[in-house]
């Protein structure tokens, strides 16, 4: 595992680039999103191969594929360099793949245009403001601006196990910079002169191993961000808790698509 900066002295800036220490494990273990979802979007979206599209922090590609399938200009902006180098190693020989290494919040795009922009999971890390004024400056009049997250129920479908994991958190879960953009208010795109607000959601289950679960749990930035010897208890306690409940862990994903327009 790469080294974490120092907690203590982060910047926000620093605390948005924890996952990028993670790289191999965030590309194996982070959520990926149901096919039905990106049919949703690429309709809605009416995305072809003339469109040109922007996501915001495209990680190590969980969502970019299905767009670059659909043969548009597809552009990537990354702060992570190691999430960059495996965008790259991925999807670099790609004709329609173009990637931006840099922070969207200060990056220049001088007259570039879009018909789509679209942030999985990404978008709640820039302050409301830059994130819905300056995607509404870069849309092309009747763009969309797509945004979507992943709510996970892990209590419903294991009862017992969810009160364990629970005392293993209150025990060793630690973060000196707690994860704090879980209130990020995404229907405030109205008031930055977004219309035409959707919200369709989709639903899958993820069953998962002891390794897994800890493994998945460690590409969180609130994990990272906790010191040791308090992460390696915690993670510890974790495996601990799903290996006493049968090495088996289910959750409930809820997939939800938000989508705004900007007027012609």
């Amino acid at each position: 595992m790469r080294r974490v900066p120092n907690a203590r002295k982060m910047t926000e800036k620093d605390l948005r680039l924890l996952f990028d220490t993670v790289p191999e494990a965030f590309d194996r273990y982070r959520t990926r999103y149901c096919p039905e979802l990106f049919t949703a979007l690429i309709e809605q979206s009416r995305t072809t191969a003339a469109s040109s599209v922007l996501e915001l922090g495209p990680g190590t590609g969980q969502a970019t594929e299905p767009l670059l399938d659909t043969g548009c200009a597809y552009t990537g902006i990354e702060l992570g360099r190691n999430f960059a180098g495996v965008l790259q190693k991925k999807y670099g020989e790609r004709a329609n793949f173009h990637l931006i290494h840099d922070d969207f919040i200060t990056h220049d795009f001088g007259d570039g245009k879009f018909e789509l922009i679209y942030s999985a999971a990404t978008i709640q890390w820039i302050p409301e403001k830059t994130a819905f004024s300056k995607t509404f400056a870069l849309l092309k009049p009747g763009g969309m601006l797509a945004m979507f997250l992943t709510q996970r129920d892990y209590r419903t479908p294991n009862p017992v196990l969810y009160g364990k994991i629970q005392k293993v958190y209150d025990q060793y879960f630690r973060p000196e910079i707690p994860y704090t953009h879980g209130s990020f208010g995404y229907g405030n795109a109205l008031k930055y002169g977004y219309t035409d607000w959707r919200q369709c959601e989709f639903h899958t289950t993820h069953v998962y191993t002891a390794d897994e679960y800890v493994a998945f749990c460690g590409t969180h930035s609130d994990h990272l961000a906790t010191p040791e010897p308090w992460r390696s208890r915690l993670y510890e306690g974790l495996h601990r808790a799903v290996m006493d409940s049968g090495n088996s862990l289910t959750v409930l994903d809820k997939h939800i698509l938000m989508t705004v327009k900007k007027p012609v």
